[in-house]
């Protein structure tokens, strides 16, 4: 529909016959609420003073002076509204066409160019399990990342590994008291975990413990033999697990560098800030001022070590040099605005304009138990291993009891558990906290993943039954004519803007723009099969609502993909 858009505003600026811009009439260009009043509408109001008439004169004269075509059938005026009604036929020919002709790439725009875009998510600190937190930051990640790859980008995934700073006195504390108690080489992260949280207990209780815990942290970074092999334990063991999570969720990185990483870099980015004149001195500290009302942001702390902040900073200059980006984007939760705000801010400094200009960072809502906030240190969390294993478990049972001659059960489960958890994320603003409930999101009706999958599962079995053959099809046989109930002309309308839903939701770094959508598709589709006859002697008909299918499941399958979610073949 973007291109009858188009021809929309360009017949509108044809008859004005005025100096006003395209753009300018595109920009204004609405789509109404009820279908009553057409599928595009332009207001006149801005009009009126331009050319010194009244809204409905205006609309009026330009009615008058457009030549309807086969994209428009209809113009009506309405208090100074124009209201354009598209041709059925010539939009269902136009759109399905386009999508039997590019299948699995319906969508892409190669507006991108294969410049990069670099993508921060996941970063999990070492030495801890995961938890149902760093879910959000994985898949809302991933789910950028491939619109992105969409729009013709080429993205490059980093996993920012939290592998340096202050915890790990504490890890190394508690592993130096505890690690007789654990079976560390069955369950490292567990263990790992459980003696840092003790060891956390203990340093709030005793300040000689948080104190020995500095002293870890201060000879690991001294470089102390024994605390750095330590170290490299803890993160290889991490890793280890880590990978077994990611292969489950099938999720992929381009690079693991880590805030250990960057240890060496940081000294260049103090002395670039120094040489620029910017870092002062600030209650012993080295800080960058940020403005009168707004708090300084220290990269060098009074007893000399540094931050995270002077990590990251760090890391942009690295990532400019190694992928020259034109957009860095960072998926973390709402808690650290404040934080990436300065970091931003001081990278003005440090590296081009152009590098600046292009870092973005997209915040979410945090996870929460229906008891409260999760916290690591008071061992209260929900570790991602077990929810998954719920999960597909329920998904599982709910199998069984509603077809237990499924092939493949255990492979299909997994595809339904992980993908309800999926998208019951992102089909909700990233920036709004998330309750799980594990029941209401492993429902088949709804708004829920696995209703989308077992929409998409109908439609491959619509066409199995109707022995639809993709191959056998002559498209310019097709008599899309016979597409011409409401519920069949409005699905179609909502697979055409796929592309824009896209690229939307790319440019708002919003998936759940997308989440949404495959809902409405979703719903519109079985509307259309609840009242409409797929399969019926009428050749014609039959053939040309077969498209319709195939074209549903096209749109469902790729959406679905590009947040993450598999599509089972049955269910």
């Amino acid at each position: 529909m973007e291109e009858v858009k188009l021809k929309i505003a360009d017949m509108i600026k044809s008859a004005i016959n005025d100096e006003i811009a395209l753009e300018d009439i595109l920009s204004k260009i609405e789509v109404p609420k009820d279908k009553k009043n057409g599928d595009f509408a332009y207001p006149c109001f801005n009009l009126s003073k331009l050319l010194k008439k009244s809204p409905v004169d205006i609309a009026n004269d330009i009615k008058e002076n457009i030549k309807l075509d086969n994209n428009i059938k209809e113009i009506q005026v309405v208090n100074g509204y124009l209201n354009f009604y598209v041709n059925d036929t010539d939009i269902s020919k136009k759109v399905l066409t386009n999508i039997f002709n590019m299948k699995e790439k319906y969508g892409f725009q190669n507006i991108g160019k294969g410049q990069n875009v670099c993508v921060d998510y996941s970063s999990p600190n070492i030495a801890k399990p995961f938890h149902l937190g760093h879910f959000r930051t994985t898949i809302i990640g991933r789910a950028i990342s491939n619109l992105y790859k969409e729009l013709g980008y080429n993205t490059i995934s980093i996993n920012y590994l939290g592998d340096w700073g202050r915890q790990f006195g504490l890890v190394i504390e508690g592993y130096k008291r505890f690690k007789d108690e654990y079976d560390i080489s069955n369950d490292p992260l567990h263990s790992l975990a459980d003696m840092y949280v003790r060891a956390n207990k203990l340093a709030k209780e005793d300040e000689e413990v948080m104190n020995m815990a500095r002293e870890n942290f201060k000879k690991l970074e001294d470089g102390n033999e024994e605390y750095l092999k330590l170290w490299k334990y803890f993160r290889d063991v991490s890793l280890k697990e880590y990978y077994k999570l990611y292969d489950l969720l099938n999720c992929k990185f381009d690079s693991y560098n880590g805030e250990a990483y960057y240890n060496d870099k940081m000294q260049e980015v103090i002395d670039i800030l120094d040489k620029k004149g910017v870092l002062v001195e600030s209650r012993g500290a080295k800080v960058v001022m940020l403005g009168e009302n707004e708090p300084p942001c220290i990269i060098v702390t009074s007893i000399g070590s540094t931050i995270y902040a002077t990590r990251d900073l760090a890391a942009i200059l690295d990532r400019t040099r190694q992928y020259d980006y034109v957009k860095s984007i960072y998926v973390t939760s709402y808690e650290q605005i404040n934080h990436f705000k300065q970091v931003f801010e001081v990278a003005k400094y440090i590296v081009d304009e152009k590098y600046a200009k292009g870092l973005v960072h997209v915040p979410y809502g945090m996870v929460r138990l229906k008891t409260g906030k999760m916290s690591t240190r008071e061992g209260t969390v929900i570790y991602l291993q077990d929810l998954l294993n719920d999960a597909i478990k329920k998904a599982d049972n709910i199998l069984v009891e509603k077809n237990n001659k499924i092939h493949d059960r255990e492979n299909i489960a997994k595809q339904i558990g992980i993908g309800a958890l999926v998208f019951n994320d992102l089909k909700t603003s990233k920036i709004k906290d998330v309750v799980f409930d594990l029941d209401e999101i492993l429902r088949f009706d709804g708004e829920t993943g696995p209703y989308i999958q077992y929409t998409y599962v109908r439609t491959i079995s619509i066409l199995k039954k109707a022995g639809f053959n993709e191959k056998n099809i002559d498209i310019n046989s097709i008599d899309f004519s016979m597409l011409n109930t409401e519920d069949e002309v409005e699905l179609i309308k909502k697979l055409d803007s796929f592309s824009d839903v896209i690229k939307r939701a790319a440019n708002e770094y919003e998936p759940s723009i997308l989440a949404r959508y495959l809902i409405d598709v979703a719903s519109l589709f079985s509307r259309f099969y609840n009242n409409s006859q797929v399969i019926t002697n009428d050749i014609n008909l039959k053939n040309v609502r077969c498209l319709l299918v195939y074209a549903t499941s096209i749109v469902i399958k790729k959406g679905l993909a590009i947040l993450g979610i598999d599509t089972p073949n049955e269910m």
